[in-house]
């Protein structure tokens, strides 16, 4: 793609990055195939294609207006276009960049702005999330119903081995995750405590920055991963194996620590070492000999669902599956997989029409083949499904957990 990028742009990194991008685009619309909000909405703007068009208009210098900014909003970020693409496109990156463009041109409603602002203060920070969710079990009964969809109920995490001086991973506990699913990392704990390796908690440690750097906050993003960071490096320095990282789309942010803070003179380094230690649990159990959890699927029909984050932003594919199989799980077939179920981190706030016709068509198609269980890897698709599900949604680590026999996996 041809491109005539201002000169005040062009002295920019970001600048140089997003003419790079758009340079590697041949306005093929194979990405427009695949995209969930162009298939739902109709709109070549409201497409990959159209998206980048719309981003290049304003490094050439047009002005933005809400209706840019409108159209790059509803874009969920799912990455199925860069899964399609055979340029090798890398669209997500470009749509940061255009975003943070617009907003620093386009003032948003104060009511977006409200919304933006308390994510970002309140999700992002598991002690003010948790008291919020204590509150909101307490009146769940009174709320309406689409609202107490919102409130999971309590599950609760059981106990977390003591590390025992054998190998060592560390574990992101996250923000949302910590306070709504305390299961699944506990869950994770006891599989590798079987595996004969400890699972390390850091305490400092907290969201991992995905969900500012992706709301107009990317100084508050980039500073919960320096956080991060600090927190984690006494351990990796002292022989931690690997970062595991149970939440999908935080293992995709964490692994690309090293891109988002190359140009830190202070963190690129360390930032780089932890991106290149960041596992998703499936790389990590692939690997593994998981014969000492023996079968605990007893062949139980089960509809994984893939999380983008994990099929497009990780490019990790069929490796949940093939270890739900090795342990004795029946898998349904899932039409239709590779397209988003509109949780996409906070979408499901900022959009909700959208998301919740797209997790119409998702559940639609998970539950076409009659399964017991849905499963999945992503915390915020996990809490997206299960609001309206007929058929319990659980995190896959949950249906490996040695104590699962004993422990209702039941939203």
């Amino acid at each position: 793609m041809q491109t005539h990028i201002t000169p005040q742009l062009l002295a920019t990194a970001a600048g140089r990055e997003a003419d790079a991008i758009l340079r590697a685009c041949v306005h093929c619309g194979f990405c427009t195939a695949t995209c969930p909000t162009y298939q739902l909405l109709g709109d070549e703007l409201d497409g990959p294609r159209g998206r980048i068009y719309q981003i290049m208009q304003v490094l050439e210098g047009q002005t933005p207006t809400r209706i840019t900014q409108g159209h790059l909003d509803r874009c969920l970020t799912c990455r199925s276009c860069e899964t399609t693409c055979p340029s090798g496109v890398r669209y997500a990156r470009l749509a940061d960049i255009g975003r943070h463009l617009v907003a620093e041109q386009v003032a948003r409603p104060w009511s977006e702005r409200l919304l933006r602002s308390t994510l970002v203060r309140v999700a992002a920070h598991p002690g003010r999330l948790g008291a919020l969710l204590r509150l909101g079990r307490l009146v769940r009964p009174l709320l309406p119903a689409a609202l107490a969809a919102k409130v999971p109920r309590r599950r609760p995490a059981g106990a977390w081995p003591a590390p025992r001086g054998r190998r060592r991973v560390l574990v992101l506990e996250g923000c949302v995750q910590s306070v709504t699913t305390p299961l699944t990392n506990a869950a994770t704990a006891r599989i590798l405590d079987a595996l004969g390796v400890d699972l390390i908690r850091s305490p400092q440690a907290g969201c991992c920055g995905a969900l500012a750097y992706h709301l107009d906050a990317q100084r508050e993003g980039l500073s919960a991963m320096r956080r991060n960071i600090d927190a984690w490096w006494p351990q990796l320095e002292a022989g931690c194996e690997a970062i595991l990282i149970t939440a999908s789309a935080c293992a995709t942010t964490v692994k690309e620590y090293g891109e988002l803070l190359r140009d830190d003179p202070v963190y690129a380094p360390r930032a780089a070492r932890v991106a290149a230690l960041a596992r998703d649990p499936a790389e990590w159990l692939a690997q593994a000999d998981l014969s000492v959890l023996g079968a605990p699927g007893h062949g139980r029909r089960v509809a994984f669902h893939t999380p983008c984050s994990l099929q497009h932003g990780q490019q990790i594919r069929g490796t949940v599956e093939s270890i739900l199989t090795r342990l004795g799980f029946e898998l349904t077939q899932v039409p239709d997989a590779h397209l988003c179920c509109g949780s996409a981190g906070t979408y499901s706030l900022t959009q909700p029409t959208i998301a919740a016709a797209l997790r119409a068509n998702k559940l639609a198609a998970l539950q076409s083949g009659a399964p017991e269980l849905i499963a999945t890897a992503n915390i915020g698709c996990q809490l997206h499904l299960e609001g309206v599900s007929q058929v319990p949604v659980v995190h896959w680590l949950e249906l490996l957990d040695p104590v699962l026999p004993r422990r209702d996996t039941r939203p």
